[in-house]
């Protein structure tokens, strides 16, 4: 470790140099053995180089942490190093009290997404190679500060909950008659990209509009709403209900339309594609002919 080095404002969103020019996921998936090539020659230039990082720390219990704060750590590049690779170097070898959420480093716990160079990502599925340096690690934005990297995630679940993020039947036989409820292959194929959502929160943290209306369900939870709203398995008065929780005052209508939930979802669900299939879906129910 280097120096621990003070900055004026915690929650800044500094310019991100890898944001310039971004295009879709899809697009960039397009681009295949190219990206791949180039991510083995950054690897080859860090081979026995180290990653200069700058982590946000902040302890309300700590009295000299009680002022946001970033400190420096340098650590010895491996291949394949993660941003999440880097952050537990840190902690183990130079700072114990780092602290900072993870489980089980293969991008499906989604406990630790981070605000990396100005972008929600999730450390464990983001390389340290392609990335610039210094590498700033920060909180998820828009959410209350526990500790360093740890946010209150407390409204986030909230929210998913308030959608009644679970399956529902009316017509649910007797314990005795009770059969298997198949589900087509195409409906399956709908909701599928709906059903990888891992409850990290970068959707949420990026979104403007949950950032100015607390209320706003956020796209996080109106997708999960999806993926059972479009399950054929439920029946209509079901689908109604939900449709009704989605169409209030800061439900799918809040919505703006500016993708940013999309572009940073570490699962690529095309989150505001199933927002606005939902206000459609509440118009044609509201639709009445005489």
């Amino acid at each position: 470790m280097s120096t621990q080095q003070a900055e004026p404002e915690s929650q800044e969103a500094p310019e991100d140099p890898e944001m310039k020019g971004a295009e879709s996921p899809a697009a960039e998936e397009q681009k295949g053995g190219g990206m791949v090539e180039e991510h083995a020659e950054k690897e080859a230039e860090l081979e026995g180089e180290t990653v200069h990082i700058k982590v946000f720390r902040y302890d309300p219990e700590v009295a000299d942490k009680q002022e946001p704060r970033f400190d420096d750590f340098h650590v010895p590049f491996t291949k394949g190093m993660t941003v999440l690779d880097s952050v537990m170097y840190a902690r183990d070898e130079y700072d114990s009290s780092l602290t900072f959420r993870h489980s089980c480093r293969q991008a499906v716990c989604g406990s630790d997404a981070f605000f990396v160079n100005g972008k929600q990502r999730l450390g464990c599925k983001t390389q340290i190679s392609d990335l610039e340096q210094p590498v700033r690690i920060e909180p998820l934005p828009h959410q209350e500060v526990v500790k360093d990297l740890v946010v209150d995630m407390d409204h986030f679940y909230d929210q998913m909950h308030a959608v009644e993020p679970y399956f529902q039947d009316e017509d649910t036989p007797e314990t005795d008659a009770l059969e298997e409820q198949r589900q087509s292959p195409e409906n399956r194929e709908k909701i599928k990209m709906s059903s990888r959502c891992i409850w990290c929160g970068a959707c949420m943290s990026s979104c403007n509009i949950a950032a100015g209306d607390n209320e706003y369900l956020g796209p996080a939870a109106i997708n999960k709403a999806y993926k059972f709203a479009m399950d054929d398995r439920e029946g209509e008065e079901i689908k109604e209900h939900r449709l009704r929780i989605l169409e209030q005052e800061h439900g799918v209508w809040r919505c703006q339309t500016q993708f940013s939930c999309t572009e940073v979802c570490p699962k690529d669900i095309p989150l505001t594609e199933h927002i606005q299939e939902l206000k459609r879906e509440a118009v044609k129910k509201n639709l009445k002919f005489w």
